[in-house]
């Protein structure tokens, strides 16, 4: 509406300046190159004024011809440096080597240091197998603003294929610095701090995650218990390992290391009810030994009779869990109560694992001192199932770590059977010789003497100590089938989203629209009217 009206008063304005030059009466005379005329002042100055018009558009059009002239080369160059680094990319995602060093080459002379330009060049010695220029390429991008976390993204990738971990945490750290919220840097700086035993750092790492919102509550809470029972391990000082345990506890109360240790410190500080209460929790979430050995020594005073009581009256808030059973088990022997430990023993019996057999053996030994059946079970257990330990990415330790040695992975161990999730469900095509043949890795059983083949072993004499699940059980086994490939790194970095990319879950930036060009002369006046 508002330009309408402009449009009005402006149409106005020149009929009535045309109405009052047409009223107003005079000649002027002009006498140029032997022509005289005497046209009248309205058309004298109308045609000065096409004819100033005229020269001034010309004089416009002959200066601004070589900025135009330029930003035509410009654009000509910049439309053919996209459309290499287009091509150039297909290329590389083909797998075609000679094609992309083509197209990289066009993207340097006609883009220059465009950031597509510089990724292609980067991902193309990648691909070449050129190491010494692809890290030359992601430092130049390293070094400017815009292309900063996609160069550390690279020297980062590259580092890790060389496997140099201090320029690869460099790489990480820097990232953070720039970006808290870098999902790859996030996790690597909090995966080399956990590495190196700087827990807190690693603490600190994680609340940074935490903070840009790379990780969900549950996670979080996890993840910093974890922390804190490591650090808890770690240290000297018992009141600060007592405190960060006791938070730990907090935050993940099935967590057996936390709730073990905190037992032992608080009934280390006195504090025995407190111990028996925090242990009873966590045996009602997660069963363990290692739980019932602390809960039966919450009062270093107490005979064994009266920590087989113990052990029994924990047991009972487990239900029927073989781990309570086990539990009574060991109490009971320690106790010289061989009948109550056969009779927690007896339902276990019918498919025993190593733990059961060996337990039996000492009942027998200990209870009827029939040497025989105790050589029995001591075969039976040579040969039975194995029972749960702490178990991660094919390794098994004898006690829990906060993180895998194989992958850096933090918590990583778990409670369970070694090897059972590899089992592939249904029926399985049985190999033979050839498979054992084909798997020379594979570890033999343990044995004890010159009796680990045979079915029925003899023994010189009764034995004089009955093996232990620690006998049995190395400190850390490598299971190398189960081991993930730690060396397996991107040939290049995936283009499925740019390395700073914070996630799929977070907001994209919306570029802003482009602005228009500024108008000048008439063109602003015409604008008015749009």
């Amino acid at each position: 509406m508002i330009r309408v009206v402009l449009f009005l008063v402006a149409v106005a304005i020149v009929a009535i300046g045309a109405a009052w030059l047409a009223d107003q009466p005079g000649e002027a005379s002009i006498t140029w190159f032997g022509y005289h005329v005497e046209p009248p002042v309205p058309l004298l100055i109308a045609a000065i004024a096409i004819v100033a018009i005229l020269l001034w558009s010309l004089v416009r059009v002959v200066i601004r011809a070589p900025r135009r002239l330029a930003h035509g080369l410009r654009e000509r160059s910049s439309e053919r440096g996209f459309r290499a680094i287009s091509r150039g990319l297909i290329a590389i995602g083909a797998g075609d080597v000679r094609a992309a060093r083509r197209f990289a080459g066009e993207a340097r002379r006609y883009a220059g240091d465009e950031p597509l330009a510089l990724l292609l060049a980067a991902q193309t010695a990648q691909l070449a197998g050129n190491r010494a220029a692809a890290e030359l390429t992601f430092r130049k991008m390293a070094d400017h603003a815009e292309t900063r976390l996609l160069g550390l993204h690279g020297l980062y990738v590259e580092a890790q294929r060389k496997n140099d971990m201090a320029a690869a945490r460099a790489a990480a750290e820097e990232a953070v610095k720039a970006n808290p919220a870098v999902t790859w840097a996030a996790q690597a700086v909090l995966d080399f701090r956990c590495a190196q035993g700087d827990w807190a750092g690693a603490l600190a790492a994680l609340d940074s995650r935490m903070k840009s919102g790379l990780a969900d509550k549950a996670t979080y809470r996890r993840s910093r218990a974890v922390l804190l029972t490591a650090r808890a391990l770690s240290g000297e000082d018992r009141e600060s390992a007592r405190a960060d345990v006791l938070e730990a506890v907090k935050l993940s109360p099935g967590l057996v290391p936390a709730a073990a240790l905190a037992g032992r410190l608080l009934a280390e500080a006195g504090e025995t009810r407190k111990a028996g209460k925090l242990l009873e929790a966590a045996w009602r979430l997660n069963p363990h030994p290692d739980l019932a050995e602390t809960y039966a020594h919450v009062r270093p005073g107490d005979s064994a009779r009266d920590r087989l009581a113990r052990v029994q009256a924990l047991a009972k808030q487990g239900g029927s869990d073989p781990e309570g059973m086990l539990a009574v088990a060991r109490a009971a022997i320690d106790a010289r109560e061989f009948a109550v430990a056969r009779a927690a023993l007896g339902p276990l019996t019918a498919s025993p694992s190593q733990r059961v057999a060996l337990m039996m053996a000492e009942v027998e030994e200990g209870d009827t001192a029939d040497v025989g059946r105790a050589r029995e079970w001591m075969a039976r257990a040579l040969h039975a199932t194995r029972d749960p330990a702490w178990t991660a990415d094919g390794l098994i330790s004898d006690k829990w770590l906060p993180v895998s040695p194989a992958t850096g992975k933090l918590d990583a161990f778990q409670w369970k059977v070694p090897l059972a999730d590899l089992n592939p469900p249904g029926h399985v095509i049985e190999q033979g010789a050839h498979a054992e043949a084909a798997a020379p890795d594979r570890e033999p059983a343990p044995s004890f003497g010159a009796a680990a083949d045979e079915d029925a072993p003899e023994f010189d004499g009764p034995p004089s100590r009955m093996p232990s699940r620690e006998d049995t059980l190395p400190a850390v086994v490598p299971r190398r089938a189960a081991a993930p490939d730690t060396q397996a790194v991107d040939r290049i970095i995936p283009l499925v989203h740019s390395p700073d990319d914070p996630g799929p879950d977070a907001e994209l930036a919306q570029d802003p629209a482009p602005e228009p060009p500024a108008q000048e002369g008439w063109w602003r006046f015409k604008s008015l009217f749009r």
